[in-house]
């Protein structure tokens, strides 16, 4: 699957205060939290904005390339399949010469809110953030507005950048775990 992605965060959330937001306007939580891990690898060649990630969230595992264009909501491509095990594809893109560049996890809880998706992200040495997304760019800012959240609470930088905001070179780190 081949396609823009229509994003936007609200960072330095509080996970209990957005669940009763997104519920009280009608959203539906579609999954309690659960870890998820990955492997982030560069390209070959290597281009900067552009990565392969291997992710398994915990209910299905993919296989992505994803590209950033720029930081606007709709700046993000993305190339995924879905791929039947963490561990082998892991070995099979290490046969094919990719190792990777880090080990991530983070836990999410996921929500629906009309048609667009809300993802509670929480990440290791940083503050939980609200992940919008949706089909079209008028989806995502229906959902933010129905929780009350405005176009200047919002950003779309991708998560490398929220780290560099509280300091932290995401890119840096090989092993990122929680405690």
């Amino acid at each position: 699957m081949a396609g823009i992605e229509f994003e936007v965060k609200a960072l330095d959330v509080d996970p209990a205060k957005v669940a009763r937001l997104i519920t009280e306007a009608g959203g539906v939580r579609t999954t309690g939290t659960r870890l998820m891990r990955r492997y982030v690898y560069d390209t070959l060649p290597a281009v900067p904005g552009r990565w392969v990630r291997l992710r398994d969230t915990g209910t299905e595992v993919t296989l992505c390339v994803k590209q950033i264009a720029t930081d606007a909501v709709d700046g993000t491509h993305e190339t995924e399949v879905t791929v039947d095990s963490f561990e082998e594809a892991a070995a099979l893109l290490r046969l094919t010469g990719l190792t990777p560049r880090s080990y991530q996890e983070n836990r999410r809880t996921s929500y629906t809110l009309g048609a667009a998706r809300l993802e509670v992200d929480e990440w290791p040495r940083i503050p939980p953030y609200l992940e919008i997304e949706a089909d079209d760019e008028a989806q995502v800012w229906e959902a933010a507005a129905a929780l009350g959240i405005g176009h200047d609470q919002l950003t779309s930088i991708n998560t490398t950048k929220v780290y560099g905001l509280y300091g932290i070179d995401l890119d840096s780190i090989a092993d990122l775990r929680f405690g």
